[in-house]
Parts: structure tokens; sequence; C-alpha cells
């Protein structure tokens, strides 16, 4: 229930460190083994990093 609980919670928006507070862990370590990479999860990641590669547009000699 734990690592389903901190998936979820990952999953909606919540910072990692806030669900380290939730679930009242001493070390983000700990924290990092209940939560899980799904696909959503993977699949936000990758629209957050396209959207930041997306902003920077490089050219020769000169970064805008």
């Amino acid at each position: 229930m734990r690592h389903s609980y901190a998936t979820h919670l990952i999953e909606a928006g919540v910072d990692l460190l806030e669900v380290q507070q939730i679930l009242g862990h001493h070390s983000i370590l700990t924290t990092t083994r209940y939560t899980r990479l799904t696909h959503q999860t993977q699949n936000n990641a990758k629209a957050r990093i396209d959207a930041l590669m997306d902003r920077i547009a490089i050219g020769w000699g000169k970064v805008k």
C-alpha cells in the first residue's frame, strides 16, 4: 500500500521531499525505494524535458 500511495503522490505532482515528509522517512533514499517509475511518470518527465529543449535554440556560435 505504501508503494502505491507514494507512486500516486508522485504522479499527482507532489514533490519527492513532501512525500518523504508524508511517509515519515528520515532519509530521502528510503522514500525513493517506495516510489516506482510508471509509464505515466516517464511520459510526463519526457514531455517536460522536451518542452525545455524546445525553448533552447542553438545556432552556430550562439545560444538564443
